[in-house]
């Protein structure tokens, strides 16, 4: 064949040409969003850390709020983020309660109503939950507090993951 009849007309030279910058301007953006939606999938078999709170010859058998702080990277956005547990000793087992209300995630407190000295109550919608976070049936709060996973190792107590309760 000649190269008469392969001649490229100005149209589709240009229609080709888009379509070639289209298609990688298309790729650029959707590469960082697809990769932003399958990392937490990657991530989510992975272990989880567990930090330091505090020793096991701190706790009692009442709960008590201790706060830990840990570092969080977010793609490029590193911070210090401050959590709190109640901790306490059940028998030989170290129980330590998330102090965020199940009802609407207010931060509950254990004691600090009178009229329910051994229980967690929270000021947002009066909710209350036993020692042990179990919720109170016909109040607000619809299911436990949630729990953390609780690691000991040398006489230290080290929190890990939210663990949700039903």
């Amino acid at each position: 064949m000649s190269e008469k009849d392969h001649r490229v007309s100005r149209r589709q030279f240009l229609t080709y040409t888009l379509t070639g910058v289209g298609g990688f301007m298309a790729a650029g953006m959707l590469m960082p969003m697809a990769r932003f939606a399958l990392d937490p999938a990657l991530k989510a078999g992975a272990e989880s850390e567990f930090k330091y709170v505090c020793e096991v010859a701190d706790l009692t058998e009442e709960p008590q709020n201790f706060p830990f702080s840990f570092d969080q990277v977010d793609a490029w956005y590193e911070s210090e983020v401050q959590r709190e547990a109640f901790i306490f000793l059940r028998g030989e087992e170290i129980v330590a309660l998330s102090p965020t209300c199940t009802h609407l995630g207010c931060t509950v407190n254990f004691g600090t109503n009178e009229q329910y000295p051994d229980q967690f109550y929270c000021p947002c919608h009066f909710g209350r939950f036993e020692k042990d976070g179990t919720n109170i049936p016909g109040l607000p709060p619809q299911r436990p507090l949630d729990v953390f996973e609780v690691k000991v190792e040398d006489g230290s107590v080290y929190l890990g993951q939210i663990i949700q309760r039903t």
